[in-house]
């Protein structure tokens, strides 16, 4: 068989019913984990995936905050907590290398992620992810900037540990990484931070380079914006299915030794390139 078809219509409601399953199954604690600990870390997953929704101009926001751009980037950095607390608690060898590996992941991608931001900004002109459909009125972002663009792409699948970076849950070397001492509810939790934390990614995406409109209705240009985001999410699953497990050590160097120099030639560029022209950047 081709896979689970008995949930719903040619079982769409499958991933629900697996939801449902895994709440209503007995929570397992190691004897010898952090017992606080090990349950908070995915309670605090989940909360932090929801938190971070809250400036996203969808196209009206939760909160409009000045500075969305910073608050996104130091939320999406206490990722590393969760996973670093959940793979310490669970008093397991293959749950902390897991984690030890997703930190240094996390934090390297990071860094690529905030310069090419700081790029973005400099073409809009402000911190507050509303003002980037206005900027994005006459052409896209991703158009001018698509080295930019390629390499925030890639960082993203990093950022969220997806393949070809997925080596937090290696199989066949750490069984499942981070979350292999999880089962029921906390662990469907974890699952439920990480896919809310690709959608996220994938939403943030659009916003910065594949700006909506703001001459459209909103019903229109939230539809459009869901639409591009989950275009971008189908990328991660083709990716996943085209590409095989990155080493270790390639997943480093790419970040480190190509990722960083050219993202930092091109904020230099961009710094300079309004100066040279006499030019400023947009202020609003």
């Amino acid at each position: 068989r081709k896979g689970p078809n008995i949930v719903g219509p040619t079982g769409l409601l499958q991933p629900i019913a697996d939801g449902v399953k895994l709440f209503i199954k007995e929570p397992i604690r190691p004897a010898t984990s952090s017992q606080t600990l090990f349950l908070l870390a995915p309670t605090l997953a989940l909360s932090q995936a929801m938190i971070i929704w809250t400036p996203l101009p969808m196209p009206v926001s939760f909160s409009e905050m000045s500075l969305g751009i910073m608050f996104i980037l130091a939320l999406s950095s206490l990722t590393v907590y969760t996973i670093l607390g959940s793979g310490w608690a669970s008093n397991s060898k293959y749950a902390l290398i897991g984690a030890l590996r997703a930190v240094a992941q996390t934090i390297s991608y990071e860094v690529t992620l905030a310069l090419i931001l700081l790029c973005t900004i400099l073409l809009s002109g402000n911190f507050m992810l509303q003002n980037f459909n206005i900027s994005q009125e006459a052409i896209w972002f991703v158009i001018p900037m698509w080295p930019l663009a390629m390499m925030w792409y890639i960082s993203t699948l990093a950022e969220t540990n997806r393949a070809p970076f997925d080596l937090t849950e290696g199989e066949s070397e750490l069984v499942s990484g981070f979350n292999v001492e999880y089962a029921g509810g906390p662990f469907a939790l974890f699952f439920l931070a990480e896919y809310a934390n690709i959608l996220m990614m994938n939403t943030i995406s659009t916003i910065i380079f594949l700006g909506s409109s703001t001459l459209l209705p909103l019903y229109n240009t939230t539809v459009i914006l869901m639409t591009k985001a989950a275009l971008l999410s189908m990328v991660f699953l083709w990716v996943r299915a085209s590409y095989p497990r990155f080493r270790y050590d390639q997943l480093m160097h790419l970040v480190w030794k190509n990722f960083l120099p050219i993202t930092l030639a091109l904020t230099i560029w961009f710094i300079a390139l309004p100066i040279s022209a006499l030019m400023t950047p947009p202020i609003t």
